[in-house]
């Protein structure tokens, strides 16, 4: 098995550096071989870049790739948008030689080529298929007697065909990773539901972006949980920032923290809610860091 270098992205180094500094803690503890990596850019983000410029979408996301091909890594990402444009663009250009060329000739004015010898990861489908449940489980210090939703997000689960993850209709693998932590997985209405955010609509329809989200903090709400746990910085920054703006326009409140699954595993490996970040967020809840804590 290859070492792994940490894609960071976009929205966690300027938004939610907790997720960053979560994820780096639980790979040490957990003696995963992880290196940041450095000089990465945007992945470009797949909504919007890979529908208007496919040919850029394609070089920019090369050059990520060559950068971990270059240390003889796998790539490692903690976002569904930079896995599904690099998991994506690398499937694309391993398999079709036309683009392959002509994409290694925009990176050889950058002295680069893309070889196609790495394969691009996600967390929770490293942690899932590399560890899996049971081994994860003997790393937890403080079992987390909590309630859960998961948000599992569009790009992690689709094309299905390309990720391999299992069904689309009703994953589990997300939810096993949760509850193999003492936490109990709970299931709700529109559980599969998006964000509300990618593809350009949070930034270009955001009322209607806004009204998608609310729809489905209703749901999570009414199902009764302490927390919302997603492995993508965008979903979180819709699910955190967005109940503040919800609040703003409506005056309804949720006041339901967000995690991501980085944040939520540290917390059973022992470390802090602040050394995790999550103080960081828009919605902070003091009575969920406390009974988190008190392992109520």
């Amino acid at each position: 098995m290859k070492g792994l270098s940490l894609f960071l992205g976009c929205v966690i180094p300027n938004r939610y550096p907790g997720i960053e500094m979560a994820t780096k803690l639980c790979l040490a503890k957990m003696d995963i071989d992880c290196v940041e990596l450095k000089g990465a850019s945007c992945c470009p983000a797949p909504g919007l870049f890979r529908s208007f410029d496919k040919a850029s979408w394609l070089a920019l996301a090369a050059r990520n790739i060559v950068l971990s091909e270059e240390m003889d890594r796998d790539i490692l990402t903690i976002c569904n948008g930079c896995f599904s444009t690099l998991a994506d663009a690398n499937s694309i250009l391993k398999n079709d030689t036309i683009l392959r060329e002509q994409t290694n000739g925009h990176l050889a004015k950058t002295g680069r080529e893309f070889k196609g010898n790495i394969d691009i990861r996600h967390i929770i489908e490293y942690l899932y298929t590399e560890m899996g449940p049971d081994e994860i489980r003997n790393h937890v210090e403080r079992p987390l007697n909590i309630r859960v939703a998961v948000h599992y997000g569009c790009h992690l689960l689709k094309p299905s065909r390309e990720r391999g993850l299992g069904s689309f209709e009703r994953p589990e693998f997300f939810d096993e990773l949760v509850e193999c932590l003492g936490a109990t997985s709970v299931n709700y209405p529109d559980k599969n539901e998006c964000c509300g955010a990618g593809g350009g609509v949070r930034s270009a329809l955001k009322e209607d972006s806004l009204k998608l989200a609310k729809h489905k903090l209703s749901r999570i709400k009414d199902a009764g949980i302490d927390c919302i746990v997603n492995a993508c910085p965008f979903c979180h920054m819709q699910f955190d920032t967005g109940q503040e703006e919800i609040r703003q326009i409506t005056g309804i409140e949720y006041n339901i923290p967000i995690l991501h699954y980085t944040q939520l595993l540290g917390l059973a490996l022992g470390f802090s809610p602040r050394m995790l970040g999550i103080n960081l967020n828009v919605i902070t809840d003091n009575q969920f860091i406390e009974k988190i804590e008190n392992g109520q």
